[in-house]
């Protein structure tokens, strides 16, 4: 990937999905906090849709709660975040090495219903507007169709 190759895309261009090896080499997080399995419907610095198989072997499940597991929200919403920052890297071009991205703000958080081992998230990321390496989204979870958890979120690419 080039160094934030700017216009390289044009925006709502339609970019390949990403899977996990391309979310992997985007992103510096591993198991078990990454929490993204593939990324879909890639629109160029305009929106995507993360897909999380959520499974009962994750170690949350543990103490969230033993006898009913319930995926932490604080974790729907960092998938959240990680898959707008492989939209961000991915419409950019940006080379991920020596490169991080930070939430700087989450506001207007719901939870809406429980997640559970079994479902599949659907995450879909909208831009609500980018000022250089600050980038503000909109985000909504789903699971068959209805929304579980949604939340606008400013996030920044920095170097490390």
């Amino acid at each position: 990937m080039d160094d934030n190759v700017a216009g390289t895309y044009a925006d709502g261009e339609r970019l390949a999905d990403v899977g996990i090896e391309g979310i992997m080499r985007a992103l510096p997080h591993r198991y078990p906090f990454l929490m993204v399995d593939r990324i879909v419907d890639i629109r160029a610095n305009e929106s995507a849709t993360g897909i999380k198989c959520v499974t009962a072997s994750e170690p949350h499940f543990q103490g969230h709660f033993p006898e009913r597991p319930i995926m932490p929200g604080v974790l729907i919403i960092e998938a959240m975040a990680q898959t707008a920052a492989v939209l961000v890297i991915v419409s950019q071009k940006i080379d991920p090495t020596g490169k991080l991205v930070y939430f700087m703000s989450i506001n207007e958080a719901r939870f809406r219903r429980p997640v559970v081992p079994g479902d599949v998230l659907h995450i879909e990321v909208t831009k609500l507007r980018q000022r250089d390496k600050v980038w503000k989204f909109e985000g909504k979870a789903k699971v068959d169709g209805k929304v579980v958890a949604e939340a606008i979120y400013t996030a920044m690419v920095m170097d490390t």
